[in-house]
């Protein structure tokens, strides 16, 4: 444990994409700022699962591949020197009487700052444990793909199958020796243009199974893959050097993904040790001192809750039309407070 503490304008609690477009712009208005992370490096969801695959909804970018768009994010803050907190988890927040906030990381480190803008996204990655083979993690069996070329004229095996899971399968069919996807159950949640492209391809796609072994002697050299009938094949996972046999942690039925809530959620006030409240089946842990998103200097960049309550506010500000118009009867029942589309009623 560590006892640093670190003086900023701005904290930013989330070192993805947003995040660190954050520590641009406070540094283009002369603000200094620290970004924490719980992954080792910077990018966010973008470097962890997506750095070789192309993205298609960034503006002026008609294809741009994760790892460039991070590449691009980091250089440009760079300019203004932002402060790196990285494989440490934002999970204490206190106030101070001089209106600065403290954030503590579960490894000690401590970021003073006035204000904090969480760029969280779905938090942390927690993986899923496979019924075998934890012992062989760094020596043949890794979490994620950082880098294609890692694995070219290797024997393969991809655990999963979310969108995380398949996209590796298909981006290393090209390069590598061969790709065997294992998947335990029948139906897959990546999506289905992905699917298809998946049982079109060269790749051995294994449902209804899993992983039962793992045989090596230095590193993974096969593994066992056992289905639910009982049945039992193996494939290998070594023939040219340092084979990986990729692992697709519990998924979360966007990402394929595991992960953990960040603890910090901005929204509401002071809850003390009250257990954490479910929002739009959500699961947010408070932490005494927070308050709602535009108090107390506390911010959370790109809600889409807060996007829907201003623009409810500015409809409801603009004049409102008669009653009933032409057969047409302006309504709003959504228990969320969104406007509702008029609605026809009879004449």
């Amino acid at each position: 444990m560590t006892s640093d503490v670190i003086e900023r304008d701005l904290a930013v609690v989330g070192g993805g994409p947003v995040g660190l477009y954050a520590a641009y712009y406070a540094g283009f208005r002369g603000l200094s700022a620290a970004i924490i992370d719980s992954l080792p490096s910077p990018g966010g969801q973008v470097s962890a699962m997506y750095p070789e695959k192309p993205i298609y909804d960034v503006a002026g970018f008609p294809s741009i591949k994760g790892r460039d768009l991070v590449a691009g994010l980091v250089e440009q803050a760079a300019r203004f020197a932002p402060t790196y907190v990285l494989d440490q988890r934002a999970q204490q927040l206190t106030r101070h009487d001089d209106g600065t906030i403290e954030i503590g990381t579960d490894k000690g480190t401590a970021i003073r700052a006035k204000a904090v803008v969480i760029s969280g996204g779905i938090g942390t990655f927690t993986p899923r444990p496979l019924p075998t083979g934890d012992e062989w993690i760094g020596r043949g069996l890794a979490f994620f793909v950082p880098s294609l070329r890692d694995h070219a004229g290797q024997d393969v095996v991809v655990v999963g199958g979310g969108d995380s899971a398949c996209d590796w399968a298909l981006s290393l069919e090209p390069i590598a020796l061969s790709v065997t996807l294992v998947h335990r159950r029948a139906a897959f949640r990546a999506h289905a243009h992905t699917v298809e492209q998946l049982h079109a391809s060269s790749v051995d796609v294994i449902a209804n199974a899993q992983i039962s072994k793992v045989h090596g002697s230095e590193r993974v050299q096969t593994v066992e893959i056992t289905a639910t009938d009982g049945t039992t094949v193996i494939r290998p996972a070594s023939r040219y050097r340092c084979p990986r046999v990729h692992r697709q942690p519990r998924a979360d039925p966007r990402l394929g993904r595991a992960h953990r809530r960040q603890p910090l959620h901005p929204g509401g006030h002071d809850h003390g040790d009250q257990p954490p409240r479910r929002v739009r089946g959500r699961r947010h842990h408070r932490l005494p001192g927070q308050g709602a998103p535009d108090r107390g200097g506390i911010r959370r960049g790109g809600d889409r809750r807060e996007q829907r309550r201003r623009a409810h506010q500015s409809r409801r500000a603009a004049p409102a039309p008669s009653r009933r118009a032409r057969g047409w009867l302006l309504r709003c029942t959504s228990r969320t407070r969104r406007c509702c589309e008029p609605t026809a009623t009879s004449a």
